[in-house]
């Protein structure tokens, strides 16, 4: 009897140990150890690889991202995707707008204190309310700890380049904000060649126009395209360099003549019939099209329009086809041979759009680590290679950007040649000045091709938002 009880004693303690060393095999599994299968590259705590917990680390984006963009599937491909594949243990959870969508969730999160943790940026002008009141983290700590300054030219990485005065974000490239696109195609139909100055460009207006083509097309309907691509450089030739500055400190204001000129020559584009009141209901998603459909001899916009009218790698389609981009030149506007320009041969230049992070984001923390990581990887070669080679940008922010090795289109080509188009360059005015300035200017340049302000109306507007804006 003793010894069945005796055995029924071991039998029990074996169970025991057997289900205690199943609980204990089963606690390390599920990541106590920290063991890399649970929590992917960096599981174990690497800060390069953003997060060191087991669980994932949880990123808000919000990204400048239409699906109607060429390219844009593979950009969620090889940019969004190849960096999930390769992080699991950062989780993103992006909200994707566009244009002025984007812009309204921008100030609707800032106003409520619900900013993402990852955000697409301007430099300055559509981000100043992110930059001014310091929603972003500075970045310039990361940037030296990492030791990835040498990485990029130095006005990528200044300062003072942005809006804030401190490194709010990391652009992905400089952006020339007026791209003079002629279609040769067109002007070899009606016996012309492309224009030099202004007075060739109006000489060729009745010449077009009698053959059914448009002189000059725009996207004017959306008001932010005639102040950035166009009137930025204007003013530039008219007013000089550091025009921007001499009004900032009061040295001269927005009534000042040469501004009115300025105002004054856009007027003029539409009394001359260069622009037609007709590109004031031209959409910014349509004008591409239109252009590469031969509707008109040139197209202002920017050197980021190259991206339309490249090989879509999705559908295998460009809207410009290779075998024909040859025939696109790309300058900046002509010779303004009226009384009172400075210079010419110029053009409006900024920092380009890139990536900046929550400044609620505390340091040390493995969410900054992964915001960090996220960023690093949305502004490094291997994205800003896809982006070049797709068109989404022409003039990339890094030095270590392999050009030889890529397989460019014609209109590529041309883009990174961009540069020696023009010998100086001046600020776009919404990278000089904050949106309650360049707000009623943009409205107020549409007004100009109404005929419902005057130049000099236009200019006191401006001014009367300056006066504003300072008084705050």
């Amino acid at each position: 009897m003793k010894s069945k009880r005796l055995l029924v004693l071991i039998l029990a303690a074996c169970m025991l140990f057997a289900i205690m060393a199943a609980c204990a095999t089963d606690d390390q599994s599920s990541g106590g150890s920290g063991d890399s299968s649970s929590g992917g590259s960096g599981g174990s705590g690497d800060s390069s690889s953003g997060g060191g917990g087991s669980e994932p680390v949880e990123l808000r984006v919000l990204n400048y991202f239409s699906l109607v963009n060429p390219g844009a599937l593979e950009e969620l491909e090889r940019v969004w995707e190849t960096f999930e594949n390769e992080h699991p243990n950062i989780k993103i959870v992006r909200e994707d707008e566009f244009e002025e969508p984007f812009h309204h969730a921008v100030e609707a999160y800032a106003s409520a204190g619900t900013l993402p943790d990852v955000m697409y940026c301007w430099p300055s002008g559509r981000s100043t309310t992110l930059h001014t009141q310091r929603l972003l983290k500075d970045l310039g700590p990361l940037v030296a700890r990492d030791g990835i300054a040498k990485d990029y030219s130095p006005i990528a990485l200044d300062p003072a380049a942005q809006g804030g005065g401190y490194l709010a974000m990391i652009p992905r490239g400089l952006t020339a904000t007026n791209a003079f696109y002629v279609n040769t195609e067109v002007l070899d139909a009606v016996g012309l060649t492309p224009a030099k100055t202004y007075s060739e460009l109006v000489a060729q207006v009745p010449v077009l126009r009698e053959a059914g083509y448009d002189t000059v097309l725009m996207a004017n309907e959306a008001t932010w395209v005639m102040q950035s691509c166009l009137f930025s450089a204007v003013v530039g030739r008219f007013m000089g360099e550091g025009w921007d500055q001499r009004i900032l400190s009061g040295e001269t204001d927005f009534n000042d003549p040469d501004f009115v000129a300025a105002l004054n020559f856009i007027k003029t584009m539409y009394d001359d019939g260069v622009l037609n009141q007709s590109t004031l209901a031209v959409d910014y998603g349509s004008v591409a099209g239109l252009f590469a459909s031969n509707t008109a001899a040139y197209l202002i916009d920017g050197d980021w329009k190259v991206g339309d009218f490249l090989t879509d790698n999705t559908t295998g389609v460009a809207l410009i086809d290779p075998a024909k981009q040859g025939g696109i030149i790309m300058t900046v506007f002509p010779e303004i041979d009226v009384p009172g320009v400075k210079f010419n041969r110029s053009n409006s230049v900024v920092l380009a759009t890139g990536w900046g992070i929550n400044a609620d984001i505390p340091d040390g923390s493995d969410k900054l680590e992964a915001a960090w990581t996220l960023v690093k990887w949305l502004v490094g070669n291997e994205t800003l290679t896809f982006l070049i080679e797709t068109g989404g940008i022409a003039t990339p922010s890094r030095v270590d950007i392999d050009f030889a090795s890529m397989d460019l289109e014609p209109l590529q080509v041309t883009a990174t040649k961009f540069g020696d188009e023009y010998d100086k360059a001046t600020v776009v005015f919404d990278g000089a000045f904050e949106g309650p300035i360049y707000t009623p200017l943009n409205d107020g340049l549409q007004a100009l091709g109404l005929g419902t302000q005057t130049p000099e109306q236009v200019a006191q507007i401006t001014q009367d938002a300056f006066e504003a804006w300072k008084a705050q």
